[in-house]
């Protein structure tokens, strides 16, 4: 039996319509070939403010980034990619009292007949959402999450935000098979990053994270989390994280939009430093929140 999609509200194109009745191109190249990249921005509200998304300027230069690795023009400014954020807000029936939301979009190359190359002078395909953000549990963040761990087996142009996301498809399902939130991936006895998360360990009050390159995605808190540390006298180093430091850590953390930061304590099974969420997690959720606070600070 087919699903049946609510009539949200999404951006198609340029127009403004609902999840249920948007159409695309069977041969849309998103479709055919996963040939197109996304963003996903958390957005925040305050009563009496515009809602305001959360290091905007970072995910449009990531979103620049990637559509020049895969040769797709931007299709918007910056200030436009904001406008469809904010009138998909204003359209839902949640509007009035939802404060988060996430903003996912997508760009894919356009309708073409199939064929492999980067076919030039297409109209890219243009898609947006922006959904209520579910919040993570209390109960997780004061206990923390479980993980598992599992050879990365996925490409090696993990710096561009495709929507080619089966890998990560499999990489999630490893995790979600065995009751665990995440799947901490290694490659060549390196650790990458997790299906949807970028992955910090923490050891001797520094944190550390696998370097800015092709084999990991830089999620937008990289840059989050180096500030954050900065603030707090926290010690911050990217280098090559060795399989083994991995469950020897003191703290082990995850980031993304949605998860903000979130404490890993069970690694495999087994618990991670002392198997409570740890004070460098604290002190970076704190600041997290207050940075959050600072969107609307005039």
């Amino acid at each position: 039996m087919p699903a049946t999609l609510p009539a949200l509200p999404c951006h198609l194109n340029g127009e403004l319509t609902t999840l249920d009745a948007a159409r695309i191109s069977p041969l849309d190249r998103g479709f055919i070939f996963g040939d197109g990249v996304y963003e996903g921005i958390a957005v925040y509200g305050k009563p009496g403010h515009a809602p305001q998304p959360f290091r905007f300027e970072q995910h449009m230069a990531r979103l620049d980034r990637s559509l020049r690795e895969v040769r797709i023009p931007n299709p918007h400014t910056p200030d436009e990619w904001r406008r469809i954020a904010l009138e998909l807000i204003a359209a839902h029936p949640e509007h009035a009292t939802n404060k988060d939301w996430f903003y996912y979009f997508q760009v894919t190359r356009g309708v073409a007949l199939r064929e492999h190359h980067m076919i030039e002078g297409l109209t890219p395909t243009v898609f947006a959402t922006c959904l209520p953000l579910k919040p993570m549990a209390p109960a997780l963040r004061a206990q923390g999450v479980a993980c598992v761990t599992a050879e990365d087996f996925r490409w090696r142009k993990a710096h561009i935000k495709s929507i080619s996301l089966l890998g990560a498809v499999f990489a999630r399902q490893i995790s979600y098979d065995q009751g665990a939130l995440e799947t901490v991936m290694f490659r060549d006895g390196f650790l990458s990053e997790a299906a949807s998360s970028n992955v910090w360990v923490v050891k001797d009050g520094t944190v550390y994270g696998p370097p800015r390159d092709h084999l990991v995605l830089e999620g937008i808190r990289y840059g989050a989390i180096e500030a954050l540390c900065r603030e707090q006298g926290i010690g911050f180093e990217l280098r090559r994280i060795a399989q083994a430091e991995v469950p020897a850590a003191d703290e082990l953390l995850l980031s993304s939009a949605t998860k903000e930061v979130l404490p890993v304590t069970t690694l495999d099974g087994r618990p991670v430093g002392n198997g409570r969420p740890g004070p460098i997690y604290q002190k970076l959720y704190d600041g997290y929140q207050r940075a959050k606070d600072a969107l609307f600070t005039p």
